[in-house]
């Protein structure tokens, strides 16, 4: 057993290698230039980044928005994946199939497409002007509001399909159950189908709101330089700028963000189905 062991971690090694090297060992070079100066380790990066309004803004703006998009796909999540779980097989197969296939398109595309339909010539533009509804063509791009829409768009399956997954092991008698005791609908969301399907939630809201965090296409193309985020505002600092120790910085301040966000999520999941245990 020693042996198959020993064995087993030699053929390992080449794979362990192979990503220490290639990307555990850079990544750790990039962050801990945050915390170096030229007489030792410091904080004082944070702090430079922090007294900028500037840099509070964006901040502030991406874990907003990363916020409205994580809570309009849950909204927004729970009727689709309803839906789905009550279709008809067949019906169950085409929707699911329509929820999957944007994941199978570049996002570089699905972002451009939007272009298309909030561009100032664009079909929106288009239909408000010729209907009458507006005089002249709206500023749609480079708003957050266009961030959101991209956002959305791109991450939305990501919410549905593990609220699906925990929709369809949910026992079919709680419902009716429920309905039977005087229980209204909305207290059957809230009581029964939420604290039941809430692993889903968690892991749909992880994916979401890191997601929102870290994409860089899709803000760059429908922000620009007018809605900076996060992400948008590292890759200025390194390739406009030349500031890699502010890009370290933001680097660390989006991993430290999507680290507590999957963390938090996981243990009040953990805490609620303790309760429940406990009950």
């Amino acid at each position: 057993m020693f042996q198959n062991r020993r064995i087993g971690l030699w053929l390992l090694a080449p794979a362990a290698i192979f990503i220490a090297l290639g990307f555990i060992l850079p990544v750790a070079i990039l962050l801990s230039g945050a915390f170096r100066a030229e007489d030792g380790w410091t904080l004082g990066h944070y702090l430079e980044f922090f007294a900028q309004p500037l840099n509070r803004e964006v901040f502030w703006r991406t874990f907003r928005l990363g916020l409205i998009v994580t809570a309009v796909a849950a909204v927004v999540g729970y009727g689709v994946a309803l839906a789905v779980v009550e279709a008809g097989p067949k019906s169950k197969g085409r929707l699911v199939a329509l929820l999957v296939l944007p994941l199978m398109i570049s996002p570089v595309a699905r972002t451009y497409a939007w272009l298309v339909i909030l561009g100032r010539t664009g079909f929106l533009n288009v239909f408000l002007t010729a209907s009458g509804l507006v005089d002249s063509p709206l500023r749609l791009l480079f708003t957050e509001t266009a961030v959101f829409i991209g956002l959305i768009q791109l991450f939305f399956p990501l919410m549905v399909l593990p609220l699906i997954s925990s929709l369809e092991n949910l026992p079919r008698d709680v419902i009716p159950a429920a309905r039977v005791l005087g229980a209204s609908w909305p207290a059957v969301f809230f009581k029964v189908i939420l604290p039941l399907t809430r692993e889903g939630l968690v892991v749909g809201g992880t994916l979401v709101f890191v997601g929102s965090l870290t994409a860089y296409v899709t803000p760059a193309i429908l922000g620009g330089s007018k809605v900076l985020m996060l992400e948008t505002l590292l890759y200025q600092r390194v390739s406009v700028a030349n500031d890699f120790a502010a890009a370290a910085v933001i680097a660390v301040i989006l991993i430290v963000m999507s680290v507590v966000t999957s963390v938090a999520l996981k243990r009040l999941a953990s805490v609620r189905r303790v309760k429940r245990e406990v009950a």
